[in-house]
């Protein structure tokens, strides 16, 4: 039984470089570090699979089978691409969602287990789907930081909105990018020494 590792976002032009589109921007990083892919672009090891609707590349960490899934669903339709690769509770255990959290500083990322959707369309989605919470969550912070290193966080259903589907400025990128680096460090020890391992070590800093 493989992990299932899935990065959240929006498929479309429109959408690239979006903080809504964190979880894609991560897992692409995530999927060169592992020397799986280069980028979501057919031809460099994510290959478009129809079935899914979704990007998928295949490799191992460890001795581990390792699936890299980026759904080209929308947002609220991420479970449809999720739902056919996660097909029991125990299977479950062994998915991790990567996604955007404006309650999160730029820089920082969170790693949980077994929450709630926390009103992340992506996550609830993908809940229904496979019907059950019990899976990892690696949050992944898209707000700008205040002095006291809490997020600037927008309020009011407009403001976040607008706030989601801005893009990232250049320098931003180059932080979400070291950002991924860690991502996939924290994967490592994941799959190779558990989720309360990954917590531990990355949630601390």
């Amino acid at each position: 039984m493989p992990y299932i590792i899935a990065g959240l976002g929006n498929p479309g032009e429109e959408y690239v470089n979006t903080r809504h589109n964190t979880g894609r921007i991560v897992l692409e990083v995530v999927a060169k570090e592992c020397g799986a892919a280069h980028s979501m672009h057919e031809g460099d090891g994510f290959v478009f699979n129809k079935k899914l609707n979704a990007f998928v590349v295949e490799t191992k960490i460890g001795k581990e089978r390792v699936t890299f899934v980026a759904p080209d669903t929308f947002m609220n339709n991420s479970g449809k691409a999720i739902a056919p690769l996660v097909k029991s509770v125990k299977a479950a255990e062994r998915l991790v969602v990567i996604y955007d959290d404006f309650n999160l500083p730029l820089g920082r990322i969170k790693i949980s287990f077994n929450r709630s959707s926390g009103g992340h369309n992506g996550v609830e989605s993908i809940i229904k789907a496979v019907k059950t919470e019990a899976f990892v969550r690696i949050r992944v912070g898209t707000a700008p930081e205040k002095a006291n290193g809490d997020a600037k966080v927008p309020h009011g259903d407009e403001k976040v909105l607008k706030f989601i589907l801005s893009k990232f400025k250049e320098e931003e990128l180059k932080v979400l990018k070291k950002v991924g680096k860690r991502v996939a460090e924290a994967l490592e020890v994941l799959v190779r020494e558990g989720r309360e391992k990954a917590m531990s070590v990355y949630n601390a800093g």
